[in-house]
This record gives C-alpha cells, sequence and structure tokens, in this order.
C-alpha cells in the first residue's frame, strides 16, 4: 500500500507540474495570445490604474506558474505552493468565468488541494 501512495503522489506532482510549467513558458513565448484569448476585459482597467502593461501582468503570471512548478517538482516550499496555485486557479475561474476550459481548471484546484493537504506521515 505504501507504495501506491507514494507512487500515486508522484504522479500527481509531476502531472500538476508538467501543466504549470507548460503554461508558465508559454506566456513568455507567446504572451500575446494569452491577452487576446484569456484576459478579460475588467482586468485590462485594473491594469491601466495600477499602470502594468497587459505584457508584463502575461509574464508575471508566467513566472508565478513556473515557480509553482518547479516548487513541486523540487518539493521546496511544495505544499505552499501547492495552496497558492490553488488559490490562483480558483480566481482564474472566478475572474473567466465556467466555462469548457476552465472546468479542466476545477480538476487542477482539486489535484493541488490534494498535494496540498497530502499526509505527511502514512
Amino acid at each position: 500500500m505504501y507504495r501506491s501512495i507514494r507512487a500515486s503522489h508522484i504522479i500527481l506532482t509531476f502531472g500538476l507540474a508538467a501543466v504549470f510549467l507548460w503554461f508558465g513558458i508559454d506566456k513568455f513565448i507567446d504572451p500575446s495570445y494569452w491577452i487576446t484569448a484569456w484576459v478579460p476585459q475588467w482586468i485590462f482597467k485594473f491594469l491601466l490604474i495600477v499602470k502594468i502593461q497587459p505584457t508584463e501582468f502575461i509574464f508575471l503570471n508566467g513566472a508565478f506558474e513556473i515557480l509553482i512548478g518547479i516548487s513541486l517538482i523540487s518539493g521546496i516550499l511544495s505544499r505552499f505552493f501547492a495552496f497558492l496555485g490553488a488559490l490562483f486557479i480558483l480566481a482564474v475561474v472566478i475572474s473567466v468565468g465556467l466555462n469548457e476550459v476552465t472546468v479542466r481548471d476545477i480538476g487542477l484546484l482539486g489535484g493541488l488541494l490534494a498535494l496540498a493537504s497530502w499526509p505527511t506521515k502514512l
């Protein structure tokens, strides 16, 4: 039983890390796609107020996602970053709204919460 729990933790961790690394890196490769396809209009208004360019906003998101992915893989503060990642995903779902893509994010949210609350001793 111990090995199956350990294996499931590793699979969940690396699967979530891959998603965050992929999306984080892609935000640096093609920020204009993320700006035009996924940033809600109200965010643009907020960015004007705080004087942040949309590209900078996307780069900050990308860096944060890469940091989450690295944390999950390395195990350094992984519970903390899994929880932050869950809050981030929740914010995405709330800001973008429920659609066919954000339903996937609910699955990611569940996985991140599972990692954040994974027992240390079994």
